[in-house]
């Protein structure tokens, strides 16, 4: 077996496929699109609001997990659609479950978020509206 050199550029090329596989599910997948809106929407609270150096760590890693799921779960889907095409209860039964961890990882967002925001724009309205 032969043995292949570590280089730097290979390695700065290879992230050309990470792109491409963010690019396809931006332009495929209607949910990716929603998840970066409501990451984008996070991000700017995140700064107004001023939050801390802790509770920006949550709120990425928030972010961060959503896209994982997100993507694991289009790379699933579309190694099943591959594999077996026609209707399939157990293909059906896999594609629900990749969804699942999806759907947890999005409301587990959402719960980090409400606990990081809500007080502060609590605090906010008081000053203003109280």
């Amino acid at each position: 077996m032969a043995k292949n050199n570590f280089s730097l550029l290979a390695r700065l090329k290879s992230f050309r496929y990470a792109y491409n596989g963010v690019k396809i599910a931006w332009q495929e997948e209607h949910n990716f699109r929603v998840h970066c809106v409501a990451a984008v929407v996070a991000l700017l609270l995140a700064y107004v609001l001023r939050i801390s150096t802790y509770e920006w760590l949550a709120v990425i890693f928030s972010i961060g997990f959503v896209f994982v799921c997100e993507l694991l779960n289009t790379a699933l889907e579309n190694l099943c659609d591959f594999v077996c095409p026609e209707n399939n209860p157990n293909i059906k039964r896999i594609k629900d479950i990749a969804a699942a961890a999806v759907m947890i990882s999005s409301l587990t967002a959402l719960l980090t978020g409400l606990i990081i925001f809500i007080p502060k724009l609590i605090s906010i309205a008081r000053v203003y509206f109280f």
